[in-house]
């Protein structure tokens, strides 16, 4: 009997020899952790991936160790284990004793009659540089898509004015005046080609159309304190060398729902034309307003520049590749684009100005 328990005993003591040795050579991060937040057990990897001696990682609370941006949401899944909740692949990010910041991902399970936390830890360094990599290669070509989209549309609306001018000229030719039968031959061959290009840029529009229909820019809420401020620091030096003041009230709303990256599009674009053409006796004065009429959520944006003849432009302002004043910048987009961000939003835009006095914009908002 004596040796039998012996034989169990040895036998228990290799057992837990090999527990030992799998939890000393493993390469992932095994740690035994109290519910107050301190380290009760660690093997060796949780020192090698932070850098800090075991002493240091007793002796301080884990939440120390944790990057500041991720305590919060760490605190929390915490107070759930201690509840009695299991954690699986939570990822968050440490940073180690050089300033390095390393990914982890836990599987974590709660021991309420010790008051500990079993937990492993991957570590997901690469994998979340190879993820930001690709996520900024995949925002990158949306960015050229939409660019190619936007030159497509343009181009298809360049193409198509001279295309009408080509054929206003074929109904203008008196054609019973000729007489060759091969010139005769060769106009109506040029007229029937103007026509089939005019319908093929008609189609290849309307298809465009249909799929911005289809594919509608998604809206988020956005705050416009925050979207103004971020769209001014990015010409903070044009701002400053032009001495321009910018009068702020978002007292009505603060928040919409819109594009992002439509909104500060349409914020930048308004701007920088209100600085481009400010007024050679004053420095630029821009107010920027939020107003709601008739249940109508409304961003106005005011300046004191040159103004524009609205009589004389007779609804050309938002038109592609108009400019009402000379400048080596003009080029005719700005406003194209801001009544186009505007109308894929499903708002609409109206203009007031006058000459010598300024212009102001109305952006009315579709929630």
């Amino acid at each position: 009997m004596q040796e039998e328990f012996i034989s169990i005993s040895i036998s228990h003591f290799e057992e837990l020899l090999q527990l030992e040795k799998f939890f000393e050579y493993s390469q992932d991060l095994l740690c035994i952790a109290t519910f107050d937040g301190f380290f009760k057990k660690i093997n060796p990897a949780v020192s090698k991936v932070l850098g800090y001696s075991e002493e240091e990682l007793y002796a301080n609370r884990i939440m120390k160790f944790v990057h500041p941006e991720d305590v919060e949401n760490t605190v929390l899944f915490r107070v759930g284990m201690i509840t009695g909740y299991s954690l699986y692949n939570h990822e968050n990010r440490y940073i180690t004793k050089s300033g390095e910041i390393v990914w982890l991902s836990w599987t974590s399970i709660p021991i309420e009659s010790n008051k500990c936390v079993f937990a492993i830890a991957k570590v997901i360094t690469d994998k979340k540089k190879i993820e930001q990599e690709r996520n900024a290669l995949l925002d990158s070509i949306s960015v050229v898509n939409q660019e190619l989209k936007h030159f497509t549309r343009i181009s298809s609306h360049d193409l198509r004015s001279p295309v009408n001018n080509i054929l206003s000229i074929f109904d203008l030719l008196d054609i019973s005046k000729i007489t060759d039968p091969d010139t005769l031959e060769l106009i109506n061959l040029l007229k029937s080609t103007t026509h089939q290009l005019h319908q093929t840029l008609e189609t290849y529009i309307n298809e465009l159309i249909r799929k911005d229909n289809e594919f509608k820019q998604p809206k988020n809420e956005l705050n416009l304190e925050i979207e103004l401020k971020s769209v001014v620091e990015t010409i903070s030096s044009l701002v400053m060398k032009s001495h321009t003041e910018i009068v702020v009230d978002f007292s009505a709303f603060k928040i919409i729902r819109f594009n992002k990256v439509f909104l500060d599009s349409i914020l930048l674009n308004l701007i920088t034309n209100a600085i481009k053409y400010a007024s050679p006796d004053r420095h630029p004065l821009i107010h920027i307003k939020t107003s709601i009429k008739d249940n109508s959520r409304q961003l106005i944006i005011a300046d004191n520049g040159l103004g524009i003849d609205l009589e004389k432009v007779k609804g050309k302002i938002f038109g592609l590749n108009q400019t009402f004043h000379r400048h080596v910048d003009s080029k005719g987009l700005g406003l194209y684009l801001v009544k186009t961000h505007i109308n894929a939003m499903g708002g609409e835009i109206e203009v007031e100005s006058e000459v010598g006095k300024g212009t102001t914009f109305i952006i009315s908002f579709k929630d």
